[in-house]
């Protein structure tokens, strides 16, 4: 009988969730994505030393010494960080825009639109690209835009319902709820030491999203995130993607008993019916939801965090090379 992780690839797309050049070619994922977490802890390996040099050479050259130089450095990182991973994949990689940006609609189509330009010009299919954009109401909007001039998008720090239906009903390409991060805020809230596997409520809310796409013949897809655990993992498989770790690919892969396959198109039944979903009901919505609040606005000020450390890191290097 083949590992877990082997039956898994049969009825799940595996993403990566590491930007680790060399953990990606071990696992041979279908898929990757980063993130500025991810990459900050990417950049203090000596693969992308000399990427980190390209992109402040790069900026360089195309900003001179505007203020905005440095974030063009980044940007430049992030792209030929995907472009590596891009020689390593069969599929796609998603970059992120700027945590920042989070609440700025045009602030967030300026810079996806520049990482494309970025990942075009280094001669690297645009199709292959998923930008990373948080699921506020802008993050949105701005996805929506993106996606009728055909840059497709990645949805991230998605925690609620709500968000989950404005995703679809913009026609985004892909969202990724966090499951270890639901289960986190549930565990902390309710004094609890643990939830079994099939009443995580991370896993309860990605499976409700799951069946009411498939059910309302929405075509954006479900990428699971954040596992904090391989029983996470089994009990969305079958899901359209997962994006898990390297060390807990490796724990599914030591795992060689039967995986059973728990959600399915044709098994989809979700009791929500279709929903419109505008501005005042998403907030309205997302108010009512004080673990999806809370959740949002952490991951925004952690990603901010980690750009903010990514961007010192790589004026550090600047100021080095002279």
């Amino acid at each position: 009988m083949s590992n877990k992780l082997e039956q898994l690839k049969t009825m799940t797309t595996v993403v990566a969730d590491t930007g680790d050049l060399d953990a990606i070619a071990a696992w041979r994922p279908q898929d990757a994505t980063t993130n500025p977490s991810l990459l900050l802890k990417a950049v203090e390996s000596a693969a992308y030393q000399p990427m980190v040099d390209k992109a402040i050479a790069a900026a360089k050259r195309q900003a001179g010494a505007s203020s905005g130089r440095l974030g063009l450095a980044t940007d430049i990182l992030a792209v030929l960080a995907g472009g590596e991973i891009l020689r390593l994949i069969p599929g796609v990689v998603s970059t992120e825009v700027d945590a920042r940006l989070s609440f700025d609609t045009i602030g967030t189509l300026s810079r996806a639109r520049r990482m494309v330009a970025l990942y075009d010009q280094q001669g690297i299919d645009t199709q292959r690209v998923l930008i990373k954009i948080a699921a506020t109401w802008e993050g949105i909007k701005a996805a929506e835009q993106l996606e009728k001039e055909g840059i497709r998008c990645n949805l991230t720090l998605l925690f609620s319902f709500a968000q989950a239906v404005a995703c679809a009903q913009a026609g985004v390409t892909l969202i990724s709820p966090f499951v270890g991060r639901i289960m986190d805020w549930h565990l902390a809230d309710s004094g609890r030491d643990s939830f079994s596997a099939s009443e995580d409520p991370g896993v309860l809310s990605v499976a409700r999203i799951y069946n009411y796409y498939k059910t309302n013949d929405f075509n954006t897809a479900v990428m699971g995130a954040s596992f904090r655990n391989i029983g996470q993992i089994e009990m969305l498989a079958g899901c359209d993607r997962l994006t898990i770790s390297p060390v807990l690919m490796q724990a599914l892969q030591n795992e060689t008993g039967v995986l059973e396959c728990k959600l399915s198109p044709e098994d989809a039944r979700s009791k929500d019916k279709r929903i419109h979903m505008d501005e005042k009901q998403f907030r309205w919505d997302s108010n009512n939801d004080a673990m999806a609040t809370e959740k949002l606005a952490d991951g925004i000020r952690l990603f901010a965090a980690d750009q903010l450390k990514l961007e010192a890191r790589i004026r550090q290097r600047a100021e080095a090379i002279g």
